[in-house]
């Protein structure tokens, strides 16, 4: 199928990476996809490189009150680590995964056979939390990666129920943007971009 380049929509079809951003998750309310718009958001997150298939990735879906008594068990652990935490904090730890109707938790499984680098399944499954970032986008919504102490934490990753070779990439808050983001500022291309030569 050939595009027309008169169409306005279709005039740069970079258009849509270029304007992509994230929605602070405070800034993220009802509703989130309905069960049937998120399982085609996930299922279309879930295609990315994947060097030997091995799939060095799953999903952990948090929503309705489930979120919040995640953030409490991290809260606890929180406190537990650093008793002179204050109350605010204490607080922002309850609610951190609160704010946004849904978040959803993207965790590498490293295949530690040595087959495929894990630098490899990282990016893999890190491409899975881009890839939500740009299909809540492209579905109308807002969402943000998130990931905070609790996704570098033993214990925060045993009440999510990680295996010894499952690590938190991210934590993917998505919603309905409540106000209009301002695009922040994004590195000249040519600061970051160079020729190699031999």
């Amino acid at each position: 199928m050939q595009v027309s380049v008169s169409d306005p929509a279709m005039s740069n079809p970079l258009q849509f990476l270029l304007d992509r951003h994230s929605v602070p998750s405070r800034q993220l309310i009802e509703p989130a996809p309905d069960d049937a718009m998120l399982r085609e958001l996930l299922a279309a997150a879930i295609r990315v490189p994947d060097h030997g298939t091995l799939v060095p990735f799953r999903l952990i879906r948090l929503a309705g009150e489930a979120k919040l008594q995640f953030g409490e068990r991290l809260a606890a652990i929180a406190l537990r680590k650093n008793p002179d935490l204050p109350e605010p904090k204490r607080e922002k730890e309850r609610k951190r995964y609160t704010w946004a109707p849904l978040v959803i938790a993207v965790i590498v499984r490293l295949d530690v056979s040595g087959r495929i680098p894990d630098i490899e399944q990282r990016l893999s499954a890190g491409c899975v939390a881009h890839n939500l970032l740009l299909g809540a986008q492209a579905l109308g919504f807002g969402a943000q990666w998130l990931t905070s102490w609790a996704a570098y934490d033993h214990d925060a990753a045993a009440v999510l129920g990680l295996a010894d070779h499952e690590h938190v990439v991210g934590f993917v808050h998505i919603g309905t943007p409540k106000i209009g983001v301002p695009n922040r500022k994004r590195p000249a291309l040519d600061d970051v971009l160079s020729t190699w030569a031999p």
